[in-house]
């Protein structure tokens, strides 16, 4: 019955709200759904957590799904899980089916959306049951798992690896907490900067810092002239939109929808990748694929339904490890510190009316952005058109204010969000990769609290190897992710070569 109670007119006009706003960021080229939810961050503190997550949940579903706009209407995917649904959404809209190329993108975008949640009630759970039984070595080991499959998985592995560890050591500066089993004693900063930064910076400013103001700073660089192809928008001319184009699409929808939940449940890995990988599925297990790349709304399905199940496959290891699945979800985090709650193994059992309300408000967040969008799209397809001089100063404005009031009112929070604003934009010119670095900013402090504890309960490091069959279990998996991420850089060095021997 406590759930009914939270179930108000407010609960489900925050999740309406959310979605809008998050499809209009999604919609908006350079403008993502982590960019979203680390804007409207601060306003969470105001509504409770339950109301808190409601809204955060609509930015989250409504900015993954915003994305197939500019990448239909202008080949410009709106985020990067989007990146396929130009492949045909493009061309489509070039023969005038622009609105039935959106419409295709958001009925297979609810479909993933819902598997995803599906998945997430039934396995979060059971992960999370199994993960109690951890010993401080098992989550040190997990962390470190997370962390390696993160920087093995990017564009340059030592690159992402050394970004991951800045991220750790940027968490530990301030004081070890006397509580957590530490001395209290300041440490890696000056004597200047101990009045600021005892307790370390503050995670949400950082947050709003490297998502939204460096990505505002990134695309000020190349200046706010009109996007390609304004103007010329299509959305109808040619073949209208009708349910009978997902007729024998069953398949590639589950098979789309499966390989975005579980690639959302492996950390950092992102939403192109799961796009992309369901994309080439369906190219290669159709039967008919030669009109893919050229207009074929089976690409969209692929597409579409594949990003949206990364939702719900992102919270899993959220909401059961405490590990974020993509830098959306370790903003989500956020949202938890500032109500005092810890995500993790216990998180679940010990909240189970938040756990409940959280899947009822994803399952009502994609059943609001079909509506939404299908209904409005092509009101919403106007929202490219809006300028960016316009909106970027107004979410300049939301950040600074957000981060001043975010801890009730401390200027440091604001030095933080525009400190960690240039060093985002400065960490992206200069190759550093961003989410492992988050990440590890994220997770070093617990990190650091399960490897300490592993030592003063054990006495020696072989214990991280020797403590139980799961620990070697990690250790086997860390391993793999290293020799898989080497196997690609190999073949893709060879494939390279042999390209320019051609």
């Amino acid at each position: 019955m406590d759930i009914l109670s939270h179930l108000t007119p407010m609960f489900f006009t925050l999740i309406a709200a959310g979605t809008l706003i998050g499809i209009i960021f999604g919609a908006i080229p350079g403008m993502t759904a982590t960019m979203a939810v680390a804007v409207c961050l601060p306003l969470t503190y105001a509504f409770g957590l339950v109301n808190g997550i409601a809204l955060l949940l609509g930015l989250y579903v409504g900015g993954i799904s915003g994305g197939m706009v500019p990448a239909v209407l202008l080949n410009i995917p709106g985020t990067p899980s989007s990146i396929t649904t130009t492949f045909d959404g493009y061309p489509m809209a070039q023969r005038g089916e622009g609105e039935r190329a959106l419409k295709t993108g958001i009925v297979a975008s609810i479909f993933g959306g819902l598997f995803s949640a599906a998945v997430l009630f039934f396995f979060a759970p059971v992960l999370a049951d199994f993960a109690i039984k951890f010993s401080y070595v098992e989550k040190f080991l997990i962390i470190l798992l997370a962390l390696t499959v993160i920087a093995s998985l990017c564009s340059n592995m030592l690159m992402g690896i050394f970004s991951g560890v800045l991220g750790v050591w940027l968490s530990l500066i301030g004081t070890y907490s006397i509580t957590e089993g530490g001395n209290g004693e300041p440490r890696l900063m000056f004597d200047f900067m101990q009045y600021y930064l005892i307790d370390g910076f503050s995670l949400l400013p950082v947050l709003i810092g490297i998502f939204g103001l460096s990505t505002i700073l990134l695309d000020a660089e190349n200046g706010f002239a009109d996007a390609p192809g304004q103007g010329r928008i299509k959305l109808k001319g040619g073949a209208r939109f009708s349910f009978s184009i997902f007729k024998g699409q069953l398949v590639n929808l589950i098979r789309s929808s499966g390989i975005g939940t579980f690639v959302g449940m492996l950390p950092g890995v992102g939403g192109s990748a799961a796009s992309v990988l369901a994309y080439s599925q369906e190219k290669n297990f159709s039967r008919d694929s030669s009109q893919m790349g050229k207009g074929a709304p089976q690409g969209i399905v692929a597409s579409e339904s594949s990003n949206n199940a990364l939702t719900g496959g992102a919270l899993v290891p959220l909401l059961s490890l405490g590990i974020p699945g993509d830098s959306t979800t370790a903003i989500l985090i956020g949202a938890f510190t500032l109500q005092g709650i810890q995500v993790g193994p216990l998180f679940i059992g010990n909240n189970m009316d938040t756990w409940y309300l959280m899947i009822i408000a994803l399952v009502a967040a994609n059943v609001l952005m079909f509506g939404i969008m299908y209904f409005a799209i092509r009101h919403i397809a106007k929202v490219i058109e809006v300028p960016k001089y316009i909106l970027y100063p107004l979410i300049v404005m939301m950040c600074v204010v957000g981060a001043y009031a975010i801890n009730y009112g401390i200027m440091f929070d604001v030095w933080t969000l525009l400190i960690f604003g240039v060093f985002g934009y400065v960490a992206q010119k200069i190759g550093l990769e961003v989410v492992p670095l988050i990440i590890g900013f994220i997770l070093g402090k617990s990190a650091e609290v399960y490897f300490v504890k592993s030592i003063e309960s054990y006495g020696n490091l072989t214990i991280f190897f020797t403590k139980s069959p799961i620990a070697a279990f990690l250790w086997v998996l860390i391993a793999v992710s290293v020799a898989f991420a080497i196997y690609l850089r190999v073949r893709n060095r060879r494939g390279g070569a042999n390209s320019l021997v051609e």
